[in-house]
């Protein structure tokens, strides 16, 4: 934890009043414990209380001013506004971008590579009512836009399980000259449109139903997969009311699974077989949530609350 800046962590909870009136256990108390639940694969505040107890004589040193009982955590967790820990972590995040701002990205790109994609955390619907997802079942949705240069994540937005994953699109201020990768589920050409208004690229898989007027060919070397690269425009009325602009469809046949993919994109300067290759950079955001749910104690939460399962999550 010495690696952490105290000082940004304080300024991060006077922002949301974190321990006005807390005498007892403040917020950076509650962080420690979280911190250590998680290092530690904890299952319960029993679990967490037991094991910070069994060890009482280094707690004061580790930041601890007092015990740790589990009704204290469980009421910080329940009241504490979760935004303090959001914020710390973009602090982190604004500290740990740089030092991978160098890392290849197995594109020839020299611009900013975001891939933006999001993951489903399942729950029980009767000790988390306020996330219902299906008749039967409540989840939470992690929205994550993740900066391929390093795997970092730039934005994350937690939402019950029923929010769209477009929606997201309406958090993000596109960054000018960067390229963002996103599935079909982002297809939304007034939302798009907002990308191109900004400056900034994106290359997004088409669905079929998608009605596009062929305007221009451009050649390909149809031996690197590449099977056509062709500038459209949208036909459909609300489309065209949407997204005016020509757009680039390039087709694509990856050789080793025979899959076909179409891809849309704002940008007519690189090469289609480039194009392809960005959309297929995108995997390290699958990744990302992989590695989540294998090594971060979200799949059992402390508190059923809203506020303090968004508190695990970016603890």
């Amino acid at each position: 934890m010495e690696h952490l800046p105290r000082y940004e962590f304080q300024k991060c909870v006077a922002r949301y009043h974190g321990d006005y009136q807390q005498k007892g256990f403040s917020c950076w108390e509650q962080f420690l414990a979280m911190g250590f639940a998680q290092f530690t694969y904890r299952e319960s505040l029993r679990d967490i209380e037991a094991c910070l107890r069994s060890v009482s004589g280094k707690l004061y040193h580790m930041g601890f001013r007092g015990k740790v009982a589990r009704s204290t955590l469980a009421d910080a967790n329940e009241s504490r506004d979760w935004r303090i820990f959001a914020d710390f972590a973009q602090v982190l995040i604004s500290i740990a971008r740089p030092l991978y701002a160098g890392d290849p990205i197995g594109v020839d790109l020299d611009a900013s590579l975001y891939a933006l994609d999001s993951t489903t955390i399942d729950l029980c619907l009767s000790l988390f009512p306020w996330a219902r997802f299906r008749q039967h079942k409540a989840a939470v949705k992690l929205h994550t836009v993740l900066d391929l240069r390093g795997n970092i994540p730039t934005f994350i937005g937690i939402t019950d399980g029923k929010v769209h994953d477009v929606k997201m699109l309406d958090e993000i201020l596109p960054e000018a000259g960067a390229f963002y990768v996103m599935d079909r589920g982002y297809i939304d050409f007034e939302r798009l449109f907002v990308f191109t208004l900004s400056a900034a690229f994106f290359v997004v898989r088409t669905k079929e139903n998608v009605v596009l007027e062929r305007r221009y060919s451009h050649e390909v070397d149809k031996s690197s997969g590449v099977r056509s690269d062709h500038t459209v425009i949208l036909t459909a009325v609300n489309s065209v009311k949407a997204y005016p602009d020509a757009m680039r469809r390039v087709s694509y046949l990856d050789l080793e699974t025979q899959k076909r993919f179409k891809f849309l994109t704002n940008n007519f300067v690189l090469p289609a077989l480039t194009i392809a290759r960005i959309y297929k950079s995108r995997w390290p955001v699958e990744l990302f949530f992989k590695w989540i749910k294998q090594h971060l104690r979200i799949k059992a939460f402390y508190g059923t609350s809203e506020n303090a399962v968004k508190t695990q999550i970016w603890t």
